[in-house]
């Protein structure tokens, strides 16, 4: 990752503290930076790495860091940056595999004023919105959305209605998507490209920050949402004109354990036919908590095949949070 005074946005793209009507500096420094080691026997170590740096938004009085989840899954150590220069140990409080978000405690004064976040029923964004990563008005947007609709991931993800926006910011992972108040609007994910007619378009693609809304207590109360675990198949798919292909299946999950092969094409679940991966995955999870069986009909070198993979609970593989 590049260091932080390496780059920096055209001046005219930047945002400018007369164009808007929120105080620019107070939200610039509600973003922290984060770097995160990982063991390097954690499930997630040869996807994502075993040195992650993302950014973080602060979204209370306490210092709580609302981020992205895949920077903090299986975090051994955290760090964070404050945009004076305050650094301070922070605590994975939480990852939501259903939203995709992250939260992290310092273990530290920040002395960071939070920012406060769009409720979902607020979903109309202005046409100019801004994204901000760690770095000050050098490392944020003025941007767009361009889109505003479900996203699929091919690791057994589904968002309903994600938010993404043009042009591209190169450091998406925790960035903040701010409204024309300057409220918190989403939490970078991806970096994203479409096909728009002969065009492509690069952006990304931010999840609802207000999501964490509904199971933030429960995740300071007992570190986790209460609500059942969906069913995992660790299974990486994607969606193509031929249908739903396995492009690889995890060594540790249980459908490599009922005989999922890479280049598989899924075909129905339990009997119903799915062509996309928003369908296969709503099917999947309809059919109760992780550890229900999931019968599957492939097709493999032109034949139909059929597995019945039991599927587990994601959590039961990643290493736990721990304070020091």
């Amino acid at each position: 990752m590049p260091e932080l005074a390496s780059w920096a946005f055209p001046a005219e793209l930047q945002p400018d503290r007369d164009d808007v009507t929120f105080d620019l500096a107070r939200a610039l420094d509600s973003v922290v930076a984060l770097r995160v080691e990982i063991p390097d026997d954690a499930f997630t170590a040869a996807i994502l790495g075993t040195e992650r740096a993302g950014s973080g938004v602060v979204i209370d009085d306490r210092g709580l860091v609302l981020t992205i989840g895949y920077l903090i899954t299986e975090a051994e150590s955290i760090w964070i940056t404050t945009q004076s220069g305050n650094v301070v140990p922070g605590h994975a409080l939480a990852y939501d595999q259903e939203t995709g978000l992250g939260l992290v405690m310092p273990l530290g004064q920040l002395d960071v004023a939070p920012v406060a976040r769009v409720p979902l029923d607020e979903a109309e964004l202005d046409d100019e919105v801004y994204v901000l990563s760690h770095g000050g008005r050098a490392h944020a947007l003025r941007a767009e959305v361009f889109a505003r609709r479900e996203f699929a991931g091919y690791w057994e993800y589904l968002l309903d209605e994600a938010i993404f926006t043009q042009p591209a910011h190169p450091e998406w992972s925790g960035a903040a998507l701010l409204d024309s108040q300057g409220r918190l609007a989403g939490i970078g994910s991806l970096f994203v490209q479409e096909a728009d007619g002969d065009d492509t378009i690069k952006g990304n693609m931010f999840v609802p920050a207000a999501l964490i809304d509904a199971i933030l207590d429960d995740v300071l109360r007992r570190g986790q949402a209460v609500r059942a675990p969906r069913p995992w198949l660790g299974v990486y798919s994607t969606e193509t004109k031929e249908g739903i292909i396995v492009q690889g299946v995890s060594e540790s999950g249980p459908s490599a354990e009922a005989g999922v092969e890479p280049g598989d094409v899924i075909r129905a679940v339990a009997g119903e036919t799915v062509d996309d991966l928003g369908e296969f995955y709503r099917i999947v999870w309809q059919r109760g908590r992780a550890g229900v069986d999931v019968p599957l009909t492939l097709v493999r070198d032109g034949k139909l095949k059929q597995v019945t993979v039991q599927s587990i609970d994601r959590n039961a593989l990643l290493k736990k949070p721990s304070l020091q």
